[in-house]
């Protein structure tokens, strides 16, 4: 299998330093097009300021704390765990990660286009899948596996007269013990590692119909982490293998959309880089197919004025003055 890892690692180098062919038609750096660039999307980036704003007060809330009787405990009474991939680890691989290859795709080709594009679609694939994850667990409010010992620490449960549970344990145990369905873990990372995914699809070409199988190690790598943070969450028994299915599911398709607002699909001849960077191409080639045309009728308009001017002087009669009085 090392054969097969250093031809990955091949394709990946190739797309990193891309054709010449690619990078000889215009290069936009952050200081030549950054300032214009992110001033024409500043309402994107106060959208996404907005969403989180919205994250932080869905997080701050109360979620719905539905009926749970006894005899719903059998499914609820896993014992409670530590996170195998901690909370902050989460933003970590599934945003800065990304944006770390991002960016070293801009120190070769020198393509603002592409790192703002990325960047703000990666943002808003993540931020847009919080949003909604956080919408549906705070109204559905389904128990987590753990469901009994964060009600119950002590192992003694109590139920009211309509038989639904009444918790004694840490506030914060239970509210965050309503909270399973969708797993926020797996949707952030699907949303994230997912929009890496697709972009690393559309750099490397994976499907150029050339049938090099090697290229999808790469394309698939990301989505492996992501799923194994899946697994992780029914493993430690924060979720339910039904959280975690459609919070996958919801990140991805997050990710897809907002990948393809920026950039054409990754089977797509120009995959390789955003719309908005062969926009500027075209400009670029139209100004400069024009800037002849302009100097041709320059030099016309030129030629013109000079025989204009030198058919005047021909058709006046010439004036002899006398030097002496200075009169004709």
């Amino acid at each position: 299998m090392g054969w097969k890892s250093v031809v990955s690692l091949s394709y990946f180098w190739g797309a990193l330093q891309g054709s010449a062919r690619e990078v000889e038609l215009g290069t936009y750096t952050i200081k030549s097009h950054g300032a214009t660039l992110a001033r024409n999307h500043s309402n994107d980036w106060l959208i996404l300021f907005l969403l989180v704003v919205i994250e932080i007060i869905l997080y701050v809330i109360h979620p719905f704390y539905r009926f749970v009787g006894k005899d719903m405990m059998t499914d609820l009474r896993y014992p409670m765990k530590d996170n195998t991939v901690p909370v902050w680890a989460v933003p970590m691989y599934a945003v800065l990660l990304p944006i770390v290859v991002f960016n070293l795709f801009y120190i070769r080709r020198r393509n603002v286009y592409d790192l703002h594009h990325s960047i703000l679609g990666l943002l808003f694939a993540v931020l847009i899948t919080a949003v909604l994850t956080d919408s549906i667990k705070n109204a559905v409010g389904r128990p987590r596996p753990d469901f009994f010992w964060r009600c119950f620490p002590d192992g003694k449960d109590v139920y009211d007269i309509w038989g639904n549970v009444v918790c004694h344990g840490k506030d914060s145990d239970i509210r965050e013990g309503h909270k399973s369905f969708p797993s926020g873990h797996t949707s952030w990372s699907f949303a994230g590692l997912g929009f890496l995914s697709l972009y690393l699809s559309g750099k490397i070409k994976a499907f150029d119909c050339r049938g090099h199988i090697s290229k999808l190690c790469i394309v698939f790598l990301p989505l492996l982490v992501a799923s194994l943070v899946g697994v992780s969450r029914v493993d430690d028994y924060w979720h339910h293998w039904q959280d975690v299915f459609a919070g996958g599911f919801l990140g991805l398709v997050v990710a897809t959309i907002c990948y393809l607002q920026f950039f054409p699909p990754p089977y797509n001849t120009e995959g390789w880089s955003p719309y908005a960077h062969f926009r500027a191409l075209e400009e670029l080639r139209t100004n400069s197919q024009q800037a002849p045309l302009r100097d041709v009728e320059a030099v016309r308009n030129n030629n013109n004025l000079m025989l204009l001017s030198l058919g005047q002087n021909l058709s006046s009669p010439p004036q002899l003055y006398d030097v002496e009085s200075g009169r004709p």
